[in-house]
């Protein structure tokens, strides 16, 4: 008899309804549930991870990082081939492509460009995720990435925003501590304390591109975010990487079927 439990682990209380129920023994099978893939690939048989346009910390390359991490992950976990390129480096090319403002409809003002402002002097440097909203325009900009993918033979083109930055914050938090009474017994209790923690953010957009066309057919958002102990030393890449654990899954589910382990509870 199999327990309806996938993955979660049975009371002490409910084993022992069971085993008194005729079951003698208790054997945890593990098992794989297949999560289907959120995005049809199969018109593609190449995949691009182009560039970011990145910033927040500059103790880290937020973008060439990002390429490096997910075109490894791509050649071990997706059947489409990965192609090499150098990252571009988009936060220039934004600056050197897009028109310096468009009008209320979305489109570009029609003035000379001469007396257009120029983009490099409207568009901030990164440093927070509003920063980001102005360089969403490129993504939008079909013809520049269908030279893109002319260029690499039509590949899915994977792109996107990337925000690694530091953060602090401060309050109570809670944590548990040993107390003992006067009869030497041990207890563990709920302490709240002011505490000073400083830590990262990653907050994440994934843009997927048709080569063909140049149009966007998916996008996903993640974020996450680690605070340490004030008086705790962790690189700024160690952190990165920290994060990213818990975003590459997510993402490679995006263009491929994954596999998530879990256990049965086998009672016999």
């Amino acid at each position: 008899m199999i327990a309806p439990s996938a993955g979660k682990i049975l009371s002490v209380a409910g084993l022992l309804a069971l085993a008194a129920a005729g079951c003698s023994s208790i054997v945890e099978i593990p098992i794989e549930t297949p999560i289907q893939a959120k995005l049809d690939v199969s018109p593609f048989s190449r995949v691009l991870v182009a560039g970011f346009v990145a910033g927040g910390s500059d103790d880290v390359d937020a973008n060439l990082e990002t390429v490096r991490l997910l075109r490894s992950q791509l050649r071990t976990k997706s059947s489409l081939r990965v192609i090499d390129a150098d990252p571009m480096p988009l936060v220039q090319v934004a600056k050197d492509e897009l028109p310096a403002s468009t009008n209320g409809a979305g489109t570009t003002d029609k003035a000379p460009a001469s007396d257009q402002p120029k983009a490099q002097e409207t568009l901030p440097d990164i440093k927070n995720e509003k920063d980001l909203e102005p360089y969403e325009r490129l993504f939008a900009d079909a013809d520049f990435w269908k030279r893109i993918g002319e260029e690499f033979q039509n590949p899915l083109i994977v792109t996107g925003t990337v925000l690694f930055a530091p953060q602090s914050r401060a309050g109570m938090v809670q944590r548990e501590q040993e107390v003992f009474d006067s009869l030497g017994r041990r207890r563990v209790v709920p302490v709240r304390t002011y505490q000073e923690r400083k830590g990262f953010v990653l907050a994440q957009k994934f843009i997927f591109i048709d080569g063909r066309s140049g149009a966007t057919i998916h996008s996903e958002t993640f974020r996450e975010e680690r605070l340490y102990n004030a008086n705790q030393n962790t690189p700024a890449l160690s952190s990165y990487f920290e994060l990213m654990d818990g975003i590459v899954p997510k993402f490679l589910n995006t263009l491929s079927t994954q596999k998530v382990r879990g256990t049965r509870v086998l009672l016999q």
